[in-house]
């Protein structure tokens, strides 16, 4: 028996994970939550949509500073929804920007990354026939993900 993508509250989806303790390895991490209430629903696999804030959460705060501040911010977008997950981090080097959505391509240090967690973002971002975008530089990092609304 197959799955299919159900209409989905996204909403909840990602207030459920931001509500969760979010891996801080000691950090004291400020999370912002700038949520709009009136987005539309998508069509997608719940599951795999909290991979998303997973992976691209996880990596945001291991990229941060003690103190450092993460934001999460939905709104629609014409016919999308889309979410942005924004850090105060170190920044993915320009080099490196290209290559991130590369299986096991990792800028982490050995032992601390597999390089596969933005590789499976983006196989989710295309199963869901969305889009995913990166704008990083040192102190600012912004990954958007815009999927078609329900």
């Amino acid at each position: 028996m197959g799955f299919s993508p159900s209409s989905f509250d996204w909403l909840i989806g990602c207030n459920h994970f931001c509500g969760r303790n979010v891996p801080v390895k000691g950090k004291q991490i400020e999370l912002v939550q700038d949520f709009c209430q009136s987005a539309p629903a998508v069509q997608g696999f719940a599951g795999e949509l909290n991979q998303i804030w997973t992976n691209l959460i996880v990596n945001a705060v291991d990229a941060m500073p003690p103190g450092g501040r993460l934001i999460v911010r939905t709104y629609p977008d014409r016919e999308y929804v889309c979410v942005d997950i924004e850090d105060n981090g170190s920044g993915i080097p320009e080099e490196d920007q290209t290559r991130i959505f590369e299986p096991f391509f990792t800028t982490k240090p050995m032992g601390e990354g597999t390089g596969i967690g933005l590789d499976i973002v983006k196989k989710i971002v295309d199963r869901h026939k969305g889009k995913i975008t990166l704008d990083s530089k040192p102190g600012r990092t912004v990954f958007t993900l815009c999927f078609p609304t329900a």
